[in-house]
């Protein structure tokens, strides 16, 4: 019998297609964090703030297929605002239960770190080290326990100016501070490899960089009581995050 060899092309050509889209992952992604995660300074946060564009990035170019979130940060949070019991963790795991489909992968993204970082003027401020750490683990620990069936991926906090001062006093020692915490990340990630295999993940780690060398341009221009400060992203700035953290979430589920 003779094949018409067009004919065979199209149907292999639409059943690798049909085979190719069906295998496309759908993701739930619960954002936790802070002023950043909340997109603070925006025109339009509900269109512009890196999870907004993180779940963009995602879904047209990370290979998935739909993706749903939802935008839990905090303006001036830190991590012992976040500890199991308080109202922004029963939110949060609200949130993660309220997504319409339950069957799809289930990511919590977590960026806390940098009003933990600052002098003085946030909750706890400032949280040494082995605090940061055990608050963290604790988050972490709590939502591995409720949600089985997800994935922790922890992003590294971004730069901000050695002159960052507005209602809370960060300046170098806060920088300095902060970046005390990234080992502790990585060392977390690390540890939960062994603990709690396939299930938390060190997420961007290429942020902190390039929002310090690119200050002027991707952050708001921010009055503050030592002149102009960089703390909070602006839209382009805000585009630049969330492509990183969907390349780093992409990576990490694939």
């Amino acid at each position: 019998m003779k094949i018409n060899k067009s004919l065979l092309f199209i149907a292999v050509f639409l059943f690798s297609s049909f085979t190719i889209f069906k295998d496309k992952k759908d993701l739930n992604i619960v954002f936790i964090g802070d002023s950043i995660t909340y997109g603070a300074g925006l025109p339009d946060r509900d269109t512009q703030a890196p999870p907004v564009i993180c779940a963009k990035y995602l879904q047209a170019e990370g290979g998935f297929g739909k993706v749903d979130f939802s935008n839990q940060g905090h303006s001036g949070y830190t991590t012992l605002d976040w500890l199991p019991g308080t109202k922004a963790f029963v939110d949060a795991e609200a949130a993660a239960k309220a997504f319409a489909n339950q069957n799809t992968q289930l990511i919590f993204s977590i960026k806390i770190g940098t009003n933990d970082s600052a002098m003085h003027g946030t909750h706890g401020a400032p949280v040494s080290v082995v605090d940061y750490r055990a608050n963290l683990m604790a988050i972490i620990d709590k939502l591995l326990k409720d949600f089985p069936n997800s994935k922790v991926v922890i992003e590294h906090p971004i730069w901000y100016s050695p002159n960052t001062y507005n209602g809370s006093m960060y300046l170098q020692e806060g920088l300095t501070r902060l970046q005390t915490y990234i080992p502790v990340i990585d060392d977390l990630a690390a540890n939960y490899k062994d603990t709690n295999p396939g299930r938390v993940f060190i997420g961007d780690t290429k942020a902190f960089n390039y929002f310090k060398k690119n200050a002027e341009t991707d952050f708001q221009h921010e009055q503050g009581r030592q002149g102009i400060f960089y703390l909070h992203p602006n839209q382009k700035g805000a585009v630049a995050l969330g492509n990183y953290w969907g390349k780093a979430i992409a990576k990490v589920i694939k």
